[in-house]
């Protein structure tokens, strides 16, 4: 039995692995190890547990044998990860009409009535499968309701129960291990990350009983704080109990430690106490984990039955890794890798209180994390006139564009019909922190009568609360009670220790002076996107250039841009301030023209009245500019060769703004992007407009200065041709959102109609929008990095799409040979913890 890996007894050399036998089975030796009083066990293996579901059994005698003639036993569950659950313990295995008259002697006729009732009870619910409510009609307690319990039993069974404690055990192995086949298990543990093919373990162990006449009980014991990681004893003691119970509200349990509220175990039993503290402690050292201890105490003597991880919150869990390095039990990669980068998520926002109900009336794509309440809106003009009044508001629209920006930004949350994970939305909400669901399409979105109805028919109007969660895509109803975020010295501490350990540089998208402080506040190593056209979609900017768009003349125009000219002075200054000395890649204009031009007819007026033209030559002007694929269209470096007054101003402002911020005795580095580049003549001609306007400011200004030049490469044809473009650039930064929706041939705004179809039917393993495509996208990018390497061998490389903040598309990026990704402001913990993990993964390989 020692000696055999199917059903070995756990001693110090017994061959038992987690990989085979589970977590709990591995942490079991390791306390025999330990040499703390663990009870007699058996572990069975994986494959042993997978034979009895399908109808096999290991020689049951032999497993008996290893126990005391007249000891109870129980089996818990181990799988090879705690988080993945399993079938519940079985506990007094064994108990039975002989048991139940030894019992009776020892510790009263009362209590081994209630001992066998319950086993009764579990064994007919959980073993046999029986309908429960058959014991809905007992009443009382002692003789008299455990022959009730039993003639209950045998009605609905048709046998008598049995007395055998093989037979019992038997059964309950077998029970155990089809529930774990179960459909709605295997979905559970799935759902927690499990393979499909994920095994089960099970323990055989000796009871220790929490029952009789002197000092006996059970209880669960932890060092730490589960919800902040602060040391603190925690947990709860009932005495005459068993396994767990005393977690379960009884109002005789008992703290651990002195207690104003009640009573304590240190008070009751001081030894016994210390006892458990102090194998607690051991067990933090020596399996390098803070554990929730589970014991037993038996007429005074202390047993400890189990060892599990304790659970813990996000902000837990970043503490206690940090700590266990702080305090020298384990390394700082250790504590890295320990803390997932999802969980960082959860610490950047506020998130729903998990222990509140949700009501939910709906479900979308969770597009920018976080959770916010408030009264519904529905225009971007009534969500800044709740936020001058003070009041939480949530932005519905069918789907949001630049001029809901303003909107956004006065907003607790975003809700949108349409879009995916990189539509408007999404990637502004994510900039500036904003919880945002889009797509959701299970609800009818009403904009002329300003509701939402939900498939279960409630309808929902303007000024109705409401709550968006943006991690997990879910719309509640009313407001829900929220966490709030929680960014401590811990936090910080993790973060610096990330920076040490990554070996790929980490930027921010970052549009505005807000979103620059965010990304220093999070030690973002530069900007590595801003965007410069959601500059001019200030209400001070915004008619400015409309004025721009409407000039005649290439002089007319210069003459408007004039106006804006110290505007994006003042912008850029502000950037190249915050970043002090870190990189700051600026994107020249990109968006189609008539993105700033009104749509409705209330707009178009208010613009006629303050261009003092008819409205006549407005609509007629804004009709002429449509285009039927707009993001195709005139864009990007298209748009800079063939109205070259918008890049001259810009490349001017941000000439100037270097000048500017440099007085200040900070270095700048500037970098100037050029978007949407298909051939190398277009770099060509952009670059010598701007080395011009470069020259021009440096005669004025009188002052010298240095900027890198480079191409956001977004287009598949710049990819492929990146051999050919590369020396005409400093860098390569490739625009992952542009690059897949071309890549793909799909519209990254209404691709959420059927993605999640194509998801769930195999057609994408995952939203090529969310998680970076390795074969058809992830093949542009290394070809692109080859050729751009191989003809400019110093060019930088970098990812600057929301792929950037993704754990697995960094990794891609890395072993691709990409100097930095760049990601939303919030994203950049995620980014940074992340690039830490694959380079310390890699050392460990």
């Amino acid at each position: 039995m020692q000696n055999n890996p199917d059903t070995t007894l756990i001693t110090p050399s017994a061959p038992v692995a987690t990989a085979t036998h589970g977590g709990r089975a591995k942490c079991l030796q390791r306390l025999v190890r330990m040499d703390l009083p663990v009870p007699r066990t058996v572990g069975l293996s994986f494959g042993t547990v997978a034979n009895i579901a399908n109808g096999g059994l290991p020689d049951v005698s032999k497993i008996v044998d290893q126990f005391p003639m007249n000891a109870l036993l129980c089996v818990r569950p181990s799988s090879q990860d705690p988080d993945w659950g399993g079938p519940g313990a079985v506990l007094n295995i064994g108990m039975n009409d002989a048991r139940f008259e030894s019992y009776r002697m020892s510790m009263g006729e009362q209590a081994a009535s209630a001992l066998y009732s319950r086993f009764i009870q579990t064994y007919a619910i959980n073993v046999e499968r029986l309908d429960p409510d058959m014991f809905d009609h007992i009443e009382g307690e002692g003789r008299a309701a455990l022959q009730e319990t039993i003639a209950a039993y045998e009605e609905e069974a048709e046998e008598k129960f049995p007395q055998s404690r093989r037979i019992q055990l038997a059964a309950v192995l077998r029970s155990m291990a089809r529930a774990w086949n179960g459909t709605s298990a295997r979905l559970l543990r799935q759902a927690k990350g499990a393979p499909v093919n994920a095994g089960l373990g099970l323990v055989v162990q000796q009871m220790v009983f929490g029952l009789g006449t002197g000092h006996c009980g059970s209880g669960v014991l932890q060092l730490v704080d589960s919800d902040t990681g602060a040391p603190q004893v925690t947990g709860r003691y009932l005495s005459q109990s068993q396994g767990r119970d005393a977690l379960a509200g009884d109002t005789a349990s008992l703290y651990l430690t002195r207690d104003p509220r009640g009573p304590s175990l240190e008070e009751k039993l001081p030894e016994a106490f210390e006892t458990i503290k102090t194998y607690a402690g051991l067990m933090r050292q020596r399996l390098r984990a803070e554990m929730q201890v589970e014991f037993a105490i038996e007429d005074g003597v202390v047993h400890i039955l189990d060892g599990v991880r304790v659970s813990r919150s996000s902000r837990a869990a970043v503490r206690i890794a940090v700590t266990l390095a702080q305090d020298g039990v384990i390394s700082r990669e250790e504590a890295l890798m320990r803390v997932q980068p999802r969980l960082l998520t959860e610490l950047l926002h506020r998130q729903i209180d998990p222990s509140v109900r949700r009501d939910v009336i709906g479900k979308g794509i969770a597009a920018s994390p976080g959770a916010a309440t408030g009264r519904l809106v529905f225009d971007s003009g009534e969500a800044q006139a709740s936020a001058a009044r003070g009041e939480a508001c949530i932005l519905v629209r069918r789907e949001t564009s630049s001029e809901d920006v303003r909107g956004m930004h006065a907003a607790n949350a975003v809700l949108t019909e349409r879009g995916g994970i990189t539509s408007h939305a999404a990637v502004i909400g994510r900039g500036i922190g904003l919880p945002c669901v889009v797509g959701a399409s299970s609800l009818i979105f009403n904009q002329r009568d300003r509701t939402i109805t939900a498939k279960d028919g409630r309808v929902f109007h303007a000024g109705d609360e409401m709550t968006v969660d943006g991690s997990t895509g879910q719309i509640l109803a009313g407001a829900a009670a929220l966490q709030e975020a929680a960014l401590d010295e811990y936090f910080q501490t993790l973060m610096e220790w990330a920076t040490e350990c990554a070996d790929i540089k980490v930027r921010a998208n970052a549009d505005t002076p807000q979103d620059a402080l965010t990304a220093r506040n999070f030690n973002a190593e530069g900007i590595g996107l801003c965007r410069t056209e959601h500059m001019f979609f200030d209400s001070g900017r915004l008619t400015v250039m409309r004025e721009m768009i409407f000039a005649d003349t290439s002089d007319g125009r210069r003459a408007v841009l004039e106006r804006l000219l110290p505007m994006q002075r003042d912008d850029f200054t502000q950037l190249f301030r915050i970043m002090q000395g870190k990189p700051v890649c600026i994107r020249l204009f990109d968006p189609p023209l008539h993105e700033f031009l009104p749509m409705d007819a209330s707009g178009q007026r208010e613009l006629a009245e303050a261009l003092g033209l008819p409205r006549s030559d407005v609509t007629r002007r804004i009709e002429a500019m449509r285009e039927y694929n707009p993001m195709l269209g005139l864009r990007g470096v298209r748009l800079g060769i063939t109205v070259p007054e918008i890049y001259d101003m810009q490349a001017r402002a941000i000439f100037e703004a270097i000048v500017d911020a440099s007085e200040d005795g900070e270095e700048v580095i500037a970098e100037i992007m050029i978007p949407l580049v298909s051939a190398r003549r277009e770099v060509e001609i952009v670059k010598a407009a701007i080395d011009a306007v470069a020259h021009a400011v440096r005669q004025e200004r009188g002052v010298n200065f240095s900027y890198r030049l480079g191409v956001m490469v977004e287009t598949p044809r710049a990819a492929l041709r990146a051999g050919e473009i590369a020396p005409q650039c400093a860098f390569l930064s490739f625009g992952t959102n542009d690059l897949t929706q071309m890549t793909y041939g799909l519209s990254r705004d209404d691709a959420g109609r059927f993605m999640s179809d194509y998801v769930q039917q195999g057609v994408f393993d995952e939203d090529p929008f969310h998680t970076l495509d390795h074969e058809g996208v992830g093949e542009l990018l290394t070809l692109g990095a080859q050729r751009g390497r191989a003809a400019q061998p110093n060019i930088t490389l970098s990812v600057c799409g929301e792929h950037g903040g993704n754990p697995e598309s960094i990794g891609f990026c890395r072993a691709a040979g990409f100097d930095y990704v760049s990601c939303s402001p919030f994203r950049v913990p995620v980014a940074r913890l992340a690039a830490a993990q694959l380079a310390i993964a890699d050392k460990i390989q």
